[in-house]
């Protein structure tokens, strides 16, 4: 059997410079091999950094999401661990066949293509009512003022949030979603916004049991297969899910997106000049920027050889789609960014059943807020040093604290990006 390098990947990308340009990390960690050791919060695991592997992994059904459906595996359930967060690591992202496409199934009854579709309009105008505010300061704030609210606000909707309720919904969701909560004492001094969203939660379950709307939360209520319908510990992590991936990957795909473009002009002027390339620029953005940096491991439900190196049965495997996405054997010119790449194959919405429920979501909001930002503002430019940008320390969620931009709003130059 081969030997495996060990690595230690919180230490890999501790540093703002590692987490600001990961390109080189995961470069390394390629070049180590297909299959590397670890230790993470599952104790001793293996890594792979490669696409190849990756991709076998996704779609092998002898690793399970589920450790429970490992021998001798137990859940990731803990006593300790706040009611939102038990529900959270029982979800449908963390069960396997036939758990997981009976829930799969009811969720799709709900959360559909042509609800998503739908929403265009809505998200365009959230979008320009954004910009318009936006469109008043010297310096905008991307994320803050843009890259944030514009999800946040699309999902409180979805949802049937009452209007009077909306504010203190996202100001919870805005915690709770902190993916720079990162350490123990900011997960302690997190649980009551985790407990407070779990009960908001519950009560408009409730609401839209009693009071039926047009929305997600009263369709997921409805929903029902073969006489089966969701309960109501379901519901909440259904709900929780659809927030983070409604939401957190939109968030990180407008933030790092932008942020690209303008670090590289020929690619954003290209896409100024030809709007049809908006679809592949998304893609490519997704590849190259990767939002998510990892997918949730998944457990050798019996011993498996991969690249020559034996994961033994029980085992936690990383898998790391951000390398997988910038592997070279992959794509031709990895490390660049290409708004034309074709074909893009990138796993940053998983692969195969797994596959992101919000990958649809947000593609539609990217596809509408980064064009109109790029018609309102003919230029844009970074206010501060790129060096002086901050990253969260999370590698598992790749996203700007802040993106100062400098704007010029449309006027003489308008029409640079016209549909």
């Amino acid at each position: 059997m081969v030997e495996t390098a060990r690595v230690d990947l919180q230490r890999e990308f501790k540093a703002q410079e590692a987490r600001a340009n990961p390109i080189p990390v995961y470069a390394k960690l390629r070049k180590l091999g297909p299959v590397l050791q670890s230790t993470d919060l599952f104790g001793q695991g293996f890594v792979l950094p490669r696409y190849e592997e990756v991709v076998r992994v996704l779609k092998d059904p002898r690793f399970a999401n589920d450790r429970r459906n490992v021998p001798g595996g137990s859940s990731l359930d803990r006593w300790w661990m706040p009611a939102i967060l038990r529900l959270l690591v029982s979800s449908m992202v963390l069960k396997d066949p036939p758990d997981h496409r009976r829930l799969r199934n009811l969720v799709q009854k709900a959360f559909t293509p042509v609800m998503v579709e739908n929403l265009n309009g809505r998200v365009a105008q959230i979008t320009e009512e954004l910009l318009d505010a936006a469109a008043r300061k010297p310096v905008v704030d991307l994320m803050e003022d843009f890259a944030l609210p514009l999800p946040l606000t699309v999902i409180a909707e979805m949802l049937g949030v009452p209007q009077s309720d909306r504010i203190r919904f996202r100001g919870l969701i805005a915690k709770v979603l902190d993916s720079s909560a990162v350490t123990p004492t900011a997960f302690i001094r997190n649980y009551p916004n985790m407990l407070r969203l779990n009960w908001f939660l519950r009560k408009l379950v409730k609401l839209r049991r009693e009071q039926p709307g047009d929305d997600l939360v009263t369709a997921l209520v409805q929903a029902e297969e073969g006489g089966d319908r969701l309960s109501e510990d379901e519901l909440i992590s259904m709900v929780f899910l659809l927030l983070f991936a409604g939401h957190e990957t939109t968030v990180n795909l407008i933030g790092n997106g932008v942020l690209e473009l303008v670090r590289h002009p020929d690619q954003l002027q290209k896409l100024r000049e030809q709007p049809d390339l908006i679809d592949s620029a998304i893609e490519e953005m997704l590849r190259f920027t990767n939002p998510v940096g990892v997918v949730a491991p998944r457990f050798a439900k019996e011993d498996v050889e991969i690249a020559g190196v034996l994961i033994p049965k029980g085992s936690a495997v990383s898998l790391l789609i951000a390398s997988a996405n910038l592997d070279e054997t992959a794509f031709p010119d990895a490390d660049k960014l290409d708004i034309t790449r074709s074909p893009n194959r990138h796993v940053s919405f998983g692969y195969g059943i797994h596959y992101c429920l919000g990958a649809p979501l947000a593609r539609l909001e990217a596809r509408v807020a980064i064009p109109a930002l790029l018609r309102r503002f003919p230029r844009l430019d970074l206010a501060v040093p790129a060096e002086k940008l901050r990253w969260r320390p999370n590698i598992g969620l790749r996203g700007l604290e802040a993106l100062p931009l400098s704007v010029s709003p449309s006027g003489s130059a308008a029409g640079l990006f016209a549909a």
